[in-house]
This record gives C-alpha cells, structure tokens and sequence, in this order.
C-alpha cells in the first residue's frame, strides 16, 4: 500500500495549484526543470530511441525535451490519474496511456524515466516499480529520488547507497549527484 492515497494527495494539490508544477507535487517549475535535465542527461541517443515517461503528471517532460531539442524517436506517456492523462495529452499531442505502474501491462520502449513518481511509494513498492519497468524497458530505466535517511511521512527517501544495493541485480547502477540539494538520479541499464 502507498505511503498515502495518491490520488487524493494529487487532486488536492491540482485543486490548490492547478495545472502547474506545483499542482504535481514539485517546489517550483525550476526545481522540476533541474530535474528533467539530470534525466535526460543520462539517456545516452536520446533522439534515436523509444521513452515511457512514466508517472508523465501533464506532460512537462516532454516539453522540457521539446524546448531543449532532445525529443526522443517515440514518446509515450502514462499516468494513472485521468486529470493529468487528460492534460498531457492536450499539451503534448502524444501517445498517453492511463496506467497504474504498479499493477497494469507496461508498454515496451527503449527507456523509462520517471521523475518524482516514486517519492510517494514505499520502498518495496519503489524496487517493484523499477523491476517493472526494467522488464518493459530494452535499455534501461533513469529515475529521481529525494535524498535522505529513510522516515515516516508523506515521501519516501533514499541514500545513493542504498538504491545501489538494492538495484545491483537488477543491471548497471549509476548514480548523478549534485545537480540539486536532495535529489540524486539513478539509471539501471539492462
């Protein structure tokens, strides 16, 4: 079960701060962007491959890749809320699929990347999002996490030195810091 019910924490976060990055749970659009930066940055041909971003909220990311000219070959979106399916669809014109990561068929791609949609989950749930998507995911799969020890509450954190631990099996772990305070990202190559 999730740290907390998602679709409440999003619909009252979309209520109070509409469609925005901080209706999607981030501090500000910059914060967000410093993100996106660090994700993309590790996706090595971005331009030549097929990327699931998984968890795509409205649909910024690609937008990022759009306005940074790094679009990949084919995108595809999925979210599980049909607010923000609805939304990134209209922003973005691409392929976004109503999915729930944790239980329904993922579909196929070179790539997944998933900015901010494990920071909700336990972290059983999380290793269980990564393995899913590293089986839809010919390459690989690029996530962020917020970084600390380990707490009750709302989000869910980690130590770089754990997710390695706990991700070793599972491909080629590398991890990106220092991009941003409390944030690292993480790509798992097949």
């Amino acid at each position: 079960m999730p740290r907390i019910d998602q679709k409440r924490f999003y619909t009252r976060s979309i209520q109070k701060h509409g469609t925005t990055a901080r209706g999607v749970a981030w501090s500000n659009a910059q914060r967000q962007r410093k993100r996106f930066g660090a994700l993309v940055k590790m996706v090595p041909n971005i331009s030549q491959a097929t990327v699931v971003d998984a968890g795509c909220g409205f649909g910024d990311l690609w937008l990022y890749m759009l306005e940074k000219n790094r679009l990949p070959k084919h995108y595809i979106g999925i979210d599980a809320l049909d607010v923000m399916v609805h939304e990134a669809r209209k922003r973005t014109g691409q392929k976004i699929l109503r999915r729930d990561i944790l239980e329904d068929p993922l579909p196929d791609a070179d790539w997944y990347l998933v900015s901010g949609s494990f920071n909700l989950l336990t972290r059983f749930e999380t290793l269980l999002a990564i393995r899913r998507c590293l089986d839809a995911a010919n390459r690989g799969i690029v996530f962020n996490l917020l970084l600390g020890k380990e707490r009750e509450g709302a989000f869910n954190h980690w130590l770089p030195r754990e997710i390695e631990k706990a991700c070793r099996a599972f491909g080629k772990v590398t991890i990106y810091e220092g991009y941003l305070e409390g944030d690292f990202t993480v790509k798992i190559e097949n």
